[in-house]
C-alpha cells in the first residue's frame, strides 16, 4: 500500500503550527482503539466457507440459500453479491468522502481483501473486483466485491461460458 496523496488528507499539513505531522502519528493523536477494533472488521474481514461460497463469518446458511432462490442458483451473482461492499457506506457522514479518498480506499481494500482470501484459502482462487458507476460522482455507487474464479468462469446453470450479470 502505498502513502495516500497529501490533497487526500489535507488536514495533516495544518498540525504543529503548520510543521506538519506524519500518518501514523495522526492516527495515534486523533484516532481511539474502539474505531481501530471496528475498523480491523473491513480491513481484515473475517470469511468463512458456507456451502460453495466464501463468505464474510456473519453470513448465515439461511441467508445463503434465500440468495441461491432469488439468483436462481446463479453462483457467480450470489457470491457476488454477498460479499459487495458500498465504499461509502463505511460511514454514514459522508460529507468529506470525494471519489479520489474512496479510490484510494478502495484500491487498498481490493489489495488487503486479495491477499487476505489467497492467505485463507489458497485451494480456492478469488477475484477481487472494485466496481466505479458510469456516474463518477455517484459515491455510493463504488463497491468492492469478490468470488471465487470458479463462479466467476460460470453462467447461471453453473456451465463455463459467458458471465452473468453481477448485481452486486
Amino acid at each position: 500500500m502505498s502513502k495516500p496523496p497529501d490533497d487526500l488528507l489535507p488536514e495533516l499539513s495544518e498540525w504543529n503550527n503548520g510543521a506538519g505531522i506524519d500518518l501514523l502519528s495522526w492516527i495515534a493523536a486523533s484516532g481511539n482503539f474502539r474505531m481501530a477494533i471496528g475498523y480491523s472488521a473491513v480491513f481484515w474481514p473475517r470469511f468463512k466457507l458456507c456451502g460453495d461460497y466464501i463468505v464474510r463469518e456473519e453470513v448465515t446458511s439461511e441467508e445463503v440459500r434465500a440468495w441461491e432462490e432469488a439468483c436462481n442458483g446463479d453462483k457467480r451473482e450470489i457470491e457476488a453479491t454477498m460479499n459487495h461492499l458500498h465504499i461509502a457506506d463505511l460511514h454514514c457522514a459522508t460529507e468529506d468522502a470525494t471519489r479520489e479518498r474512496i479510490l484510494f480506499l478502495g484500491n487498498t481494500l481490493k489489495e488487503i481483501y486479495s491477499a487476505k482470501l489467497v492467505w485463507q484459502f489458497p485451494e480456492r482462487p478469488c477475484v477481487v473486483e472494485l466496481f466505479e458507476p458510469e456516474d463518477k460522482d455517484d459515491l455510493v455507487g463504488y463497491q468492492i466485491t469478490f468470488l471465487q474464479k470458479k463462479h466467476a468462469e460460470r453462467n447461471v446453470k453453473g456451465e463455463a461460458g459467458k458471465p452473468t450479470k453481477n448485481a452486486a
